[in-house]
């Protein structure tokens, strides 16, 4: 079994969806990137979701964006990220790790095979666009990595249907329309309901909800709702940055932060 599918089945048995933070690589340093990312495993973290960071993140909010340029002024190139992604695994030899790229990276040659070198289970390539992810699918494939794939707010019956046939590892369900941040609207909840039950009917790999997840509230909505999990970017990147100049604080908020997300997973209360 791959390492989503023993986390999923681990999180099935016990009645729990998966938490799964996002930290760009770098932020704000390599050094304190690597920090942040064991504070949220020590919390609870089920999963890790990465960025590598790059000039025009254009999937991303504000948030997201300062954070890959601090990593981007702190020397993290994709070499660098890659490196640090090997240290990631040698820490965490368990826990899924996903990243979320753009193509301008992936279209260098050699990413994915980059990639599964240095452990990565699973890449979603944020800018292409479902109906133009074919030769994007046969590279994961042939060098061992899973695809995922977005299942957008506003997404036809054939949109759903390359998404179910086509992602790996998980699926990625986007709760609104727009960029990364911590606003969810009531058109995302009725999209994310939607999506969620219609990916499931088709076979999809396990939907997670992505985009606006910040608080427990998000995520024990996103257990009632049937999600197989829940990403936090934003709120994450918030906590680092408001602590960079500030180790053990940024543990104590990384850690606390996690551990109150992943309560909610579990349908306790925080």
């Amino acid at each position: 079994m791959t390492r989503y599918a023993q986390t999923f089945a681990r999180l099935e048995r016990d009645a729990e969806i998966a938490f799964i933070p996002f930290v760009m690589l770098g932020d704000p340093t390599p050094e304190e990137s690597l920090d942040a990312i064991d504070s949220l495993v020590a919390g609870g973290a089920d999963m890790l979701e990465l960025g590598i960071p790059f000039s025009d993140p254009i999937a991303d909010g504000p948030v997201i964006q300062a954070a890959s340029l601090r990593a981007r002024e702190a020397g993290t190139t994709p070499a660098r990220a890659w490196e640090l992604l090997a240290e990631i695994r040698r820490r965490h030899p368990a826990v899924p790790v996903g990243l979320l790229v753009y193509a301008n990276l992936v279209a260098r040659g050699g990413f994915y095979a980059s990639a599964a070198r240095t452990g990565v289970d699973s890449v979603l390539v944020a800018d292409v666009p479902t109906r133009e992810a074919t030769p994007y699918l046969e590279a994961a494939h042939e060098a061992g990595v899973a695809p995922v794939l977005i299942a957008p707010p506003n997404a036809s019956e054939a949109t759903l249907d390359r998404v179910a046939a086509g992602s790996c590892g998980y699926t990625y369900v986007v709760t609104r329309r727009g960029v990364t941040g911590d606003a969810v609207t009531d058109e995302g909840q009725v999209a994310r309901a939607r999506a969620l039950s219609e990916l499931r009917a088709r076979g999809a790999a396990p939907p997670v909800l992505g985009f606006g997840i910040a608080t427990p509230d998000h995520v024990a909505a996103a257990r009632t709702a049937g999600a197989a999990g829940a990403i936090s970017g934003s709120a994450v990147v918030r906590r680092i940055e408001a602590a960079r100049h500030d180790p053990e604080a940024r543990h104590h908020a990384l850690s606390r932060f996690a551990r109150e997300m992943k309560t909610a997973t579990r349908g306790s209360s925080y």
